[in-house]
């Protein structure tokens, strides 16, 4: 039964930041620390190095993931936040595969991904990087796209004018 509970556990943990990281993304990353976010939105030919300061949300999403793993494995009681930890950090690992290796392709790990998924992903965040400023974005989220990305560009996009 333990095993259940913790598989529940860190499903709802995966789930969770995905809200999350919409929540982060649209009121902090394009909010007061759209210093940090900013570069982000930079073509990549704008770009010094490989770094951007976006790089720093890494270790702000770790520290939840780092604190739950401490006090689960260190506390009585609260073993159950191990999984919240573990969560975390497997949506973390989604994240960077999709966000930093699929779409940005800051790593030529795998480029050929061709489903209506991962098309849709694409549209998704193509729209939301057309908005160079920290005003009057769209798709803030990652993994739960809005269905108008799952048609042809041309369709949605005449829907938007």
């Amino acid at each position: 039964m333990d095993i259940l509970i913790y598989t529940l556990i860190t499903l709802a943990a995966i789930i969770g930041m995905e809200f999350m990281a919409w929540f982060a993304h649209k009121y902090i990353m394009h909010g007061f620390l759209w210093d940090w976010h900013e570069d982000h939105h930079q073509p990549h030919h704008e770009k010094d190095g490989f770094f951007e300061k976006n790089d720093l949300f890494f270790l702000v999403f770790a520290i939840p993931s780092a604190i739950s793993y401490i006090v689960g494995l260190s506390v009585p009681g609260y073993f159950w936040l191990l999984f919240v930890g573990i969560g975390i950090s497997i949506y973390g690992m989604i994240y960077f595969l999709i966000h930093d290796v699929y779409i940005h392709q800051r790593f030529k790990w795998f480029r050929q991904l061709d489903s209506k998924y991962s098309r849709a992903i694409l549209r998704a965040h193509g729209a939301h990087h057309a908005k160079r400023d920290k005003e009057e974005g769209e798709s803030f989220g990652l993994l739960i796209v809005n269905p108008k990305y799952f048609r042809k560009r041309s369709t949605w996009a005449k829907e938007e004018a």
